[in-house]
């Protein structure tokens, strides 16, 4: 047993003696300032998600950026607060950018907002909980820390990087074309972009589902519920609504890929439904004459969400006695489908993370993941997606990332920056 333990020691040895000769002295001393510096991360982490960010709030998005913004400003970055137009409903984004002269120009996606409110946290064990850990203030300081570390190694000052991170990625304002200006623009003076949402194990993302949402109002004849099913009153519009969303949930599962959540559902004698929350009117007495629902589709590309669409349409018009329903589709982020240039890209960081000793890494399912702001810039940029810390519970409040990872995540990180950078 003792021989068998001291070989296994003498392999575990040899690996990482050979793994960090891979590596060359620059790199080594970014490996090292990763490890000097961790440290001060959980209590940056904890800065920013006692900050409530939610898309909503926009003094705490504004918050935020002034705290990512002041950390890249000190590592050279110019940093500026972009602000959108009242009539996006959307507070803005952090722009920062270092203009260097030397390799690839890089695109760093993170995010400003988070889906609930933030403000609580704390630590138990290697977990920290709280909205945004993960998804995506977690992620974001994971970007700021490889930089950081690339700075203090005396590696970035001649790197051409932008940084972006939205105000509103969980809720995109509208138009797109305002809201994601500043991306967009960035996109034009990039190489390629990589993209700071929650790491899943050891894998990143190559492609990503897109994300739509649809709203149906149904309507239906009111009166005496003692008459509902007769030929002069109908089924009445609730009823109906639960046509619908049984048919989707039957039809909707032949495609491969394809997620549909119903949201949110009001109604009654009258019923109102506003974009986080609704209300309605009745008794139990009066057959329902308006009913809304409110839900998103998640697809694997274009064309499938155009073929999902079709098949709810011709749903919703089947209708039951004495009810009519209308449906609405809203457009969100676009799929990012997997591209060559992506697949190369996924192999420099397998390439780099074998190089430090750690596992490799494989390309993670497209059908699992949600939809993020790389897909706007991806096509027509290369991008790997999915570079943030790993966690869980993401969009609840038992959400939680993985601290113990996190050196392993932010060393692999700023090597991959520092390697596309030469």
């Amino acid at each position: 047993m003792l021989l068998r333990t001291l070989a296994a020691f003498t392999l575990i040895t040899l690996s990482s003696a050979l793994a960090e000769a891979a590596l060359t002295p620059a790199e080594e001393k970014i490996v090292a300032a990763v490890d000097a510096q961790f440290g001060t991360f959980v209590g940056d982490l904890e800065k920013a998600v006692r900050v409530d960010s939610a898309t909503e709030n926009f003094a705490g998005v504004r918050q935020v950026s002034d705290l990512f913004g002041a950390q890249l400003s000190a590592i050279g970055f110019s940093t500026r607060f972009a602000e959108l137009p009242a009539s996006t409903t959307r507070a803005g984004h952090l722009v920062a950018e270092l203009a260097g002269n030397r390799g690839k120009r890089l695109l760093l996606i993170g995010h400003l907002d988070t889906v609930l409110p933030g403000g609580a946290f704390r630590v138990e064990g290697t977990k920290a909980f709280g909205s945004g850990t993960s998804d995506l203030k977690g992620g974001s300081l994971a970007l700021i820390y490889a930089l950081r570390a690339l700075h203090t190694a005396g590696a970035l000052a001649d790197s051409r990087i932008i940084v972006i991170m939205p105000g509103d990625e969980e809720s995109t304002g509208r138009p797109v074309e305002v809201t994601r200006r500043e991306l967009f623009d960035a996109a034009k003076r990039s190489d390629l972009a990589l993209g700071f949402e929650n790491a899943i194990n050891h894998t990143a993302t190559v492609a990503r589902r897109g994300s739509s949402s649809w709203e149906i109002e149904v309507q239906g004849a009111t009166g005496h519920a003692s008459l509902i099913f007769s030929s002069s009153m109908g089924a009445g519009s609730i009823f109906e609504a639960a046509r619908i969303l049984q048919s989707f949930y039957q039809e909707l599962h032949v495609f491969d890929g394809l997620t549909f959540n119903v949201g949110m559902i009001v109604g009654g004698t009258e019923a109102t439904l506003n974009r986080t929350g609704g209300s309605a009117t009745g008794k139990t007495n009066i057959i329902p004459q308006n009913t809304k629902i409110r839900g998103e589709l998640r697809a694997v590309s274009n064309e499938q969400l155009q073929q999902a669409r079709a098949a709810m349409t011709a749903i919703v018009a089947k209708n039951l006695p004495r009810t009519s329903a209308t449906i609405t589709f809203g457009d969100g982020k676009p799929a990012m489908p997997a591209s060559p240039e992506n697949y190369a890209l996924l192999a420099q960081l397998d390439q780099v993370s074998r190089d430090l000793g750690f596992p490799a890494i494989t390309a993670y399912d497209p059908r699992a993941r949600g939809a993020a702001d790389i897909a706007y810039v991806s096509p027509p940029l290369p991008a790997l997606d999915g570079l943030g810390l790993r966690g869980g519970g993401e969009h609840a409040p038992s959400e939680w990332a993985d601290l113990a990872t996190g050196p392993e995540i932010i060393k692999r990180n700023a090597l991959l920056i520092y390697r596309l950078t030469r």
